[in-house]
């Protein structure tokens, strides 16, 4: 098997960061945040410990971990948080745990990995939707409750789409929710820190809704690692009480906890990052859409080439002129669309941008 898919050029490998940053979803640059050691250092004085040592319905509930879910609901306005130890693990416990047998499922085509193998969990059927278009959503949940269908509907999909940079249609998706009588299940990864007011997301209007479930990863733009799950207070208590993914899991450092609650905290403070990174997008956009890249107005910008090898070829020419940007081949996208992912950071400065965007010509031609 290994064998077949380094035939195919599909063999992944660990590769250390090296070069300029255009790989990363350090969006904001907070992962070196001073802030955010010093909060650490701050929570160590204090006696918090590293590690958890248990699940949270063990001994690993910390009051790191409350404090973190009361300040982030305030901040983002929803009713309820549950903090985890990554979007992964938030994702899959999410769709196990929630749709019900009998309920139904409609996901949009591209939706991430970690929703794939959460539905894989669990008891609901699952069809996936043409990608961004709520009509055939529409379609979907029309046939099926033709078909018989009588339990809930659940609505799945991105705010901002990590391979393509593109967003989705938020309020015809809510539209669409509210007509079907239907959950809206939205997945901020990407978003969080970078849109929205204060950072708090495409979907920041939608927050406090109570047929409104969003996941905002902390790993990407906030810095740190984990996810914060929020929506009505049903979700928290049923995850907590059902969720496998949940119940079983050793809890987040209360550590990270402690470094979460002051990315917020710079995010609500501090918008001349976000500033700064608009400012990067804008020059991303004008250098490198005259070179093939697909320019959304976000900090994702593919470069599709379709050959898996020539896709591969290119990055590693890339990388060896001191630019990090990684080759995306399928199954991550779509068969034929091997591509280019650069992603704009504020670890990259404007002379990056020039930099990368005269080595993308030289090697593209």
């Amino acid at each position: 098997m290994l064998a077949d898919l380094a035939d195919r050029q599909r063999l992944r490998r660990l590769i250390p960061p090296q070069g300029v940053d255009f790989s990363s979803n350090d969006y904001l640059g907070l992962a070196r945040s001073p802030r955010i050691a010093r909060a650490i250092r701050q929570a160590l004085d204090r006696g918090v410990p590293t590690g958890s040592g248990g699940s949270r319905l063990l001994r690993g509930n910390h009051p790191e971990h409350e404090l973190l879910e009361e300040e982030a609901a305030r901040f983002l306005g929803s009713e309820a948080v549950l903090f985890f130890s990554s979007g992964f693990a938030a994702n899959a416990a999410l769709f196990a745990t929630l749709p019900q047998r009998g309920d139904l499922v409609v996901h949009d085509a591209l939706v991430h990995a970690s929703a794939h193998e959460g539905m894989r969990l669990g008891r609901a059927e699952c069809v996936a939707a043409t990608h961004n278009d709520p009509t055939a959503f529409e379609n979907v949940i029309r046939a099926w409750r033709h078909g018989g269908g009588k339990g809930r509907v659940w609505i799945a999909l991105e705010s901002l789409y990590s391979m393509d940079g593109d967003r989705a249609p938020l309020d015809a998706f809510r539209a669409l929710a509210d007509e079907r009588e239907a959950f809206l299940l939205i997945d901020e990864a990407h978003a969080t820190g970078v849109f929205g007011p204060e950072g708090r997301g495409l979907a920041a209007h939608l927050e406090g809704l109570e047929n409104v479930i969003v996941l905002r990863t902390c790993g990407k733009a906030l810095g740190c690692e984990g996810a914060l799950l929020t929506g009505p207070a049903f979700m928290r208590d049923f995850l907590i009480n059902r969720g496998r993914g949940f119940i079983f899991s050793t809890a987040p450092s209360p550590l990270m906890a402690s470094a979460v609650r002051e990315a917020l905290r710079i995010l609500a403070g501090e918008p001349e990052h976000r500033q700064a990174l608009v400012a990067r997008i804008d020059e991303a956009a004008r250098l490198l859409s005259p070179l093939g890249a697909v320019c959304r107005g976000t900090q994702i910008l593919p470069v599709i080439i379709g050959d898996d090898a020539r896709a591969m070829a290119a990055a590693s020419a890339i990388q060896a002129a001191g630019y990090d940007v990684r080759g995306i081949r399928p199954p991550t996208v779509p068969a034929g669309t091997a591509r280019l992912r650069i992603s704009v950071t504020l670890n990259a400065s404007l002379d990056d941008i020039a930099g990368l965007a005269a080595t993308l010509e030289e090697v593209l031609t």
